[in-house]
């Protein structure tokens, strides 16, 4: 056996936590473990479409100021007001 898989870290189990899995991984290099690890395939279903739309700077600034104060995303602050400018239902 590689002496280097010997000395190696164990990888954390199902039950660790996000935030146990990011702290192991941000320290060790998933070729480390090729033995230890599988192959598996899934299937991405993106249901939303994301459209990018150029606005002035100062369209931005007072759209995120509006945001903020609502305490909701800019995203959602525009969608929001162009659903209610169109007279759709968001």
């Amino acid at each position: 056996m590689d002496t280097s898989k010997a000395k190696r870290d164990p990888m954390p189990t199902a039950s660790a936590s996000i935030e146990e899995l990011a702290e192991f991984w941000d320290k060790h290099s998933t070729a480390d473990y090729e033995d230890e690890t599988e192959e598996v395939s899934f299937a991405i279903d993106l249901r939303e479409e994301v459209y990018t739309v150029a606005l002035v700077p100062e369209l931005v600034d007072l759209l995120e100021h509006q945001a903020k104060a609502r305490g909701v995303t800019t995203e959602t602050l525009v969608n929001l007001w162009l659903a209610e400018r169109l007279k759709v239902a968001a």
